[in-house]
């Protein structure tokens, strides 16, 4: 089946929101193209457009006892989960903040618990490393 230009944006649109959706571990070819249901010289062909434009990278790994490319996104689209409760955004004292004012971002209580706040949870949410086989 021959696709027209339409179709293969389309599909090649389809190819790059997978790979950008396993965000920076990439993806091995033969996943995608399992996942989209293509065959591997469609999908390679989708491959190498989306590299010749810049938005992916190909790295060639042994997976397996065999020769493939893993797939990453050259840029990855920005998550505005860290700010989202940043309580400078519902202060309501914002207005008189400054670095030399009375309310200030350097002995704000507020500014430093959402802070650790967000630390320790970014911390429990990374998986831990599995302990080296011996």
């Amino acid at each position: 089946m021959k696709l027209n230009e339409s179709q293969i944006e389309d599909l090649t649109g389809k190819v790059f929101r997978t790979i950008i959706s396993n965000g920076k571990d990439g993806i091995l070819q033969s996943e995608l193209w399992k996942e989209l249901d293509l065959t591997s010289r469609d999908g390679s062909r989708m491959a190498i457009r989306l590299e010749k434009r810049s938005l992916i990278r190909r790295e060639k790994i042994l997976e397996s006892g065999r020769w493939t490319y893993k797939l990453y996104a050259v840029k990855l689209p920005v998550e505005t989960a860290s700010i989202d409760a940043a309580p400078c955004l519902t202060c309501p004292v914002e207005h008189m903040c400054s670095l030399d004012g009375s309310y200030s971002p350097t002995s704000c209580n507020l500014i430093e618990d959402w802070l650790i706040n967000s630390f320790n949870a970014n911390v429990n949410q990374k998986p831990q490393k599995a302990p080296a086989k011996k």
